[in-house]
């Protein structure tokens, strides 16, 4: 961060270029939280990345009275952050093991609406969060959508293990299952590898798009592997994606194939 706003003092293209992706996912967020956030949802499911403090924003936005009885379920320490700073009720799934909505983000999301997520290596909490959500939904920005994952997001599929058995996955992931250039992520300004709010290790597996053309297959190998705990493919399992364009328009895609092009919600 500290070089990105080196840059955009030195570059105002850098900064307008910034303030651009911004907006578009202030744009997706705000939509998502209109169509989907409605008075009788009570328990709401808050996701992480940077598009998620929009949806909190937007949510604050209907007022007291709307949000007085709700309970709103993180994904990790980043959401329940932005919940209590807005001064919302904080929740928790093992109490509220049926949620209405859940809105998160995404690292990329294909034609299909399956989803990369983990970035932030959330992505344990982040599915347990969806798949409990009667309605699952995603918001991100134009740079996200594409037609085929690992084409936008060059990290690649995150995938939390245990540690003492990450030697042995990452092995396999690169040997096996066909990403010969998977690495153990480590961390910025800490020695040694990232920790998952969970205590485990993530393994980041850059593939070739086309043995992307079905995720769901990809997912199943990798979680046959002993000690693999979770892997960042969302299949089959958003109900509609947002994304904020650059022109003030938001893409929505549905999960039946229907795409809509309309302008975004009022900022």
């Amino acid at each position: 961060m500290p070089g990105l706003l080196a840059s955009m003092k030195k570059d105002p293209q850098v900064a307008q270029k910034v303030s651009g992706i911004e907006s578009s996912k202030r744009l997706a967020a705000y939509t998502a939280v209109d169509h989907h956030i409605k008075p009788e949802h009570r328990v709401i499911g808050i996701g992480s990345g940077s598009t998620v403090p929009y949806v909190v924003e937007r949510i604050v936005q209907q007022g007291q009275e709307a949000n007085k009885g709700r309970v709103f379920i993180p994904t990790g320490f980043q959401s329940r952050q932005l919940i209590l700073n807005a001064k919302l009720s904080v929740g928790d799934v093992d109490e509220y093991p049926s949620i209405d909505v859940t809105i998160d983000g995404a690292d990329e999301v294909d034609s299909s609406l399956n989803c990369i997520k983990g970035g932030g290596a959330c992505h344990l909490r982040e599915k347990v969060i969806a798949e409990a959500a009667q309605t699952f939904i995603v918001v991100a920005d134009y740079r996200k959508n594409s037609q085929s994952l690992c084409t936008n997001y060059p990290p690649g599929v995150p995938i939390e293990v245990v540690p003492f058995a990450y030697g042995k996955v990452l092995t396999a992931v690169q040997k096996s299952i066909g990403s010969p250039k998977a690495t153990l992520r480590m961390a910025i300004k800490k020695a040694g590898p990232v920790v998952t709010d969970n205590g485990h290790f993530v393994i980041d597996a850059p593939f070739e798009p086309e043995r992307m053309q079905d995720p769901s297959a990809v997912l199943r190998q990798i979680k046959l592997l002993t000690g693999v705990v979770e892997v960042g493919l969302f299949c089959n399992m958003a109900k509609a994606a947002y994304f904020g364009n650059e022109d003030g328009t938001v893409t929505i895609r549905h999960a039946d194939g229907r795409t809509e092009e309309i302008s975004g919600a009022q900022q």
